[in-house]
């Protein structure tokens, strides 16, 4: 999702119903309706109750809503890892997240550390989970194993959300990181998290700004977030035998192949579900390290009730700029 929703209810349950965001119809903003007695979900062997896939159209009616916060109220009779009462986070929800109650898996739901509040731990999953794929394992494969890849090794990330994530791990591992935001507010934000170098994306240069401050070579990786926009650039920027790993896109391109035999670089993208059993062993361990060393930060940019739903929707449609991610408070 393009942004989370999470809930700190932790009482028993008393009831049989709640409240839950409901779309009967495809649409804008306007289809996310409030509903007041959706029934509370049950979880299956390997599922959680927890209180608090982009191309494929969902059955109507449903509940969107993937990456989510809370406190289990129940588990699966199959479920071995998490118990009533723990706080955690998750990934992929079954039933949605813009409601009081969800059903989420055991595989994609994990321990939210005391240091993160329910509203950071909402704005974890799929930001950080992709950054490490993105960066971590897509790049340690690029450049011979992981002691090659942190040697002196230099990284452009394109803007927030997943970006931010993408900043905070290349710093952990001792990359020079290079990032971009398209206002004065998100250039202050990404430095602030660490960035060696920043640049405006919106303005004339950047890209010549970018290939000077790495002495006209250009970067080893670059995550790319709008590929549709910036591929073209991306492939004139790599720097030799260099990769640049697709994250985001949202339409088509026309670029030039010969530039990808004259830095014979590779162009790969990566999906996080595509992840293996082993990719998500990495990923926790990794994301649980982070969060207890203090490096796993989630940058929350608005907060909204569940009845502002909609208006949420359009502020991610229409925005000029976000800050961080938009979390649903519950």
């Amino acid at each position: 999702m393009l942004f989370n929703t999470y809930c700190m209810k932790s009482s028993r349950l008393i009831r049989n119903i709640m409240k839950a965001v409901r779309v009967a119809q495809f649409g804008g903003p306007e289809v996310l309706k409030v509903e007041e007695n959706v029934p509370i979900p049950k979880p299956q062997d390997n599922q959680i109750l927890q209180c608090g896939t982009y191309a494929v159209k969902p059955a109507l009616p449903y509940t969107p809503g993937n990456d989510v916060a809370g406190i289990v109220e129940n588990v699966g009779k199959n479920v071995t890892t998490l118990k009533e009462g723990d706080r955690v986070f998750s990934m992929r929800t079954v039933t949605g997240g813009y409601a009081q109650f969800c059903l989420t898996e055991e595989q994609f739901t994990q321990p939210l550390d005391d240091n993160l509040t329910f509203e950071q731990g909402a704005a974890l999953g799929v930001p950080y989970y992709t950054a490490y794929r993105a960066t971590v394992i897509s790049g340690e494969n690029a450049f011979g194993g992981l002691e090659v890849y942190l040697s002196g090794k230099q990284i452009v990330v394109w803007s927030l959300k997943v970006g931010l994530a993408c900043v905070q791990l290349a710093k952990n591992l001792g990359l020079t990181v290079l990032g971009t935001a398209g206002s004065k507010a998100g250039m202050d934000i990404v430095e602030e998290n660490g960035c060696d170098f920043v640049f405006n994306h919106r303005s004339d240069n950047y890209t010549q700004q970018i290939m000077d401050a790495t002495k006209g070579e250009g970067p080893d990786l670059i995550i790319e977030m709008l590929a549709n926009v910036n591929l073209d650039k991306d492939l004139n920027m790599i720097k030799k035998k260099g990769r640049i790993v697709i994250v985001g896109n949202r339409g088509t391109i026309e670029i030039n192949p010969r530039l990808t035999m004259a830095k014979e670089c590779i162009v790969t993208g990566i999906v996080l579900m595509n992840s293996t059993p082993d990719d998500w062993k990495e990923m926790n361990a990794s994301i649980q390290t982070g969060m207890q060393n203090g490096w796993v930060k989630p940058h929350i940019g608005k907060e909204y009730s569940l009845n502002q739903s909609s208006t949420a929707h359009n502020d991610v449609i229409n925005n000029t700029g976000t800050q961080g991610k938009l979390v649903i408070k519950l």
